[in-house]
């Protein structure tokens, strides 16, 4: 028996298709079930991360279907010659399967839409007025709106700029086995890339930071206020503010479609 033949027969479907020793289409149907059963649980674990920055009205079983059909994609494309772990393909495969999902969905209810319609009027006025950014009170101030309404609002902004800044984060990665190896996709990372990394550069290094516990390393408010050593309300200070400044900067130099 040779060395593979003997791996074959030792090793599980998962950690067998995992090491590249037989690719997906050559597995029984039952060995194709015990595969996807091994890494089901990595799609719950990315949706349930996705879900702690988004609204509370979007339903984690959408994610949850979207990466799924993000890790039967991965399981049918992915060969051994890319030189990277099956895990980190099929993690890269089911987040952008979420991601495309979510971007696909209308998850502003028609009053959340209005609201923050209005709330973002009364920012750019504030910030017109008086150069800075509003606070919450004043925001209530200006448009009516409760002071939780305006906080819900303002998450749902978040939220909206959150999807660019993730498909930027991917981009950030590097030239991985999404782009096919097209010039055009390749180009079109790098130039990405480029226009976005001058204006994270021009963020605080306490704003850059926030960014990075939240948004790369996945951590919350509390976790992130732990790790700084400040209040969790100053966290939020911090993010929202790292988040408008880089909408405003982008939106000013690149035009508000740039990252959609």
């Amino acid at each position: 028996m040779n060395t593979a033949a003997a791996c074959l027969s030792q090793d599980s479907p998962w950690e067998t298709f995992e090491n590249g020793l037989q690719p997906w289409e050559d597995f029984s149907h039952q060995e194709q079930e015990e595969i996807v059963r091994h890494y089901a649980p990595k799609i719950r674990f990315l949706a349930l991360r996705l879900k702690a920055k988004l609204p509370r009205n979007v339903e984690l079983n959408e994610m949850i279907s979207a990466g799924t059909l993000g890790l039967m994609e991965a399981l049918g494309k992915f060969r051994p010659q890319m030189g990277i772990r099956f895990e980190t393909y099929a993690e890269k495969r089911i987040r952008g399967a979420m991601l495309d999902e979510l971007r696909k969905l209308d998850w502003f209810p028609r009053s959340l839409r209005q609201r923050v319609r209005a709330i973002d009027e009364a920012l750019r006025h504030v910030e017109l007025t008086h150069g800075r950014q509003a606070t919450e009170e004043e925001l209530h101030e200006l448009t009516g709106i409760e002071l939780h309404d305006v906080r819900q609002g303002l998450e749902a902004m978040q939220s909206q700029l959150w999807l660019s800044l993730d498909a930027i984060e991917d981009t950030m990665a590097g030239d991985g086995p999404d782009t096919g190896g097209e010039p055009y996709s390749n180009t079109a990372r790098r130039e990405l890339v480029e226009r976005v990394a001058p204006l994270v550069d021009r963020l605080t290094p306490k704003e850059k930071l926030v960014l990075s516990l939240y948004y790369t390393d996945g951590m919350n408010m509390r976790e992130t206020a732990e790790i700084m050593g400040i209040t969790e309300g100053r966290v939020s200070q911090l993010h929202s503010q790292a988040l408008h400044r880089l909408r405003k900067t982008f939106i000013s130099a690149y035009g508000g479609d740039s990252v959609r």
